[in-house]
């Protein structure tokens, strides 16, 4: 019985497989003990291995099965579809790890610098940077992934070949079908290299303010002030203007305008104006002022400029001024808030009768 099954022509390469997959596994898990203790110091390099690991239990015995294959010799039946089969399956299970590694390189990264802290200008700008770059990078990889697979057919690479010697007309048509395609993955590296904008930035575009919650390798979705979503393309951030409230920092000024009469006193109101801002925990204690911005013939026109740490901070302390200064005229100057005037000869000062 024995000698029966080594006479057969599969039975040492069969033999090799059933030893090289449990010596890869073991090699997979001795490396991963060894190599997790060694990068636990470094947070980047252990994220990453921690996220390949999955895919590599695949690529070892994968790898070690191709081994196998090879060293078959070239006359044994059926060797070449084994070899075809498991050279795409190596082709499929590297290009997965691949791209685990660089998602876990991104994602350890962004760890490094977390971004529910005050000044996370810094953390959102790696955040940004990570996650377009690697999803830039993973698309390459994919397409490469699929683009060696379907070179080990020998009837693609026939396809490719005849299609390269025609690529006159052809080639037009597909630049332009690519088009949309290109100008996003150009447009995603200037976003991640330049950072016009970045995740959490606080936008007006379109007329629309909101934040930017996500950016994929094709849009950007922007998280407008009432909970809608604004979806842009990436080239819209390469070609036309908006509007980036947190570029360098988060830091505003606020302006509130109110309008009064010109019998309104100035110095109560800028002693009003103080009391209210200080007393804002809104406010950031770098600045504010009152001044008369604007006349017309009815009233004038009175700015309050104060900063807060935030767009949103700025949004509810500008809402506290002005509820402040509204609620401060009508209660003690309540006649000089803005009114229309009609006026007679009946309006005229009295002139004093002549004393006799």
């Amino acid at each position: 019985m024995m000698t029966t099954l080594l006479a057969y022509p599969w039975s040492a390469p069969l033999l090799a497989a059933l030893l090289a997959v449990p010596l890869a596994l073991l090699g997979h898990r001795l490396a991963g003990l060894v190599l997790e203790r060694l990068t636990r110091s470094v947070p980047t390099l252990h994220a990453t291995l921690l996220a390949i690991k999955r895919p590599a239990l695949f690529v070892l015995p994968l790898v070690a099965l191709q081994l196998v294959w090879q060293a078959a010799p070239d006359d044994l039946r059926f060797v070449g579809n084994v070899r075809h089969l498991n050279g795409l399956a190596l082709i499929g299970a590297a290009t997965w790890l691949a791209v685990r590694a660089v998602s876990g390189f991104a994602e350890g990264m962004v760890r490094q610098h977390p971004s529910d802290v005050r000044d996370n200008l810094q953390a959102r700008r790696i955040l940004t940077q990570a996650r377009v770059l690697a999803r830039t990078a993973n698309t390459v990889l994919v397409v490469a992934g699929a683009a060696l697979m379907m070179m080990t057919f020998p009837g693609a690479r026939q396809v490719g070949a005849s299609l390269l010697a025609s690529a006159g007309v052809i080639g037009i048509v597909a630049g332009l079908a690519a088009k949309p395609v290109f100008s996003n993955l150009i447009a995603g590296l200037q976003i991640a290299l330049a950072q016009p904008i970045r995740i959490d930035d606080v936008l007006v575009v379109e007329g629309e303010w909101g934040r930017v919650e996500e950016i994929t390798g094709t849009f950007v979705v922007l998280r407008i002030w009432d909970d809608r979503r604004l979806i842009l393309p990436l080239t819209y951030f390469i070609e036309k203007p908006f509007q980036n409230w947190t570029r360098h920092d988060s830091q505003l000024l606020g302006s509130v305008f109110v309008y009064a009469d010109y019998g309104m006193p100035l110095a109560p109101l800028r002693a009003e104006v103080e009391r209210i801002v200080k007393a804002a925990p809104e406010w950031d204690g770098r600045f504010f002022n009152l001044r008369v911005t604007d006349a017309t013939e009815r009233t004038m026109q009175i700015r309050v400029l104060c900063t807060a740490a935030s767009s949103a901070l700025a949004f509810d302390l500008r809402c506290t001024v002005r509820e402040g200064l509204i609620a401060f005229m009508q209660r003690e100057y309540p006649q000089f808030l803005p009114r229309m005037r009609i006026e007679g000869d009946d309006a005229r000062p009295a002139v004093p009768a002549a004393q006799p």
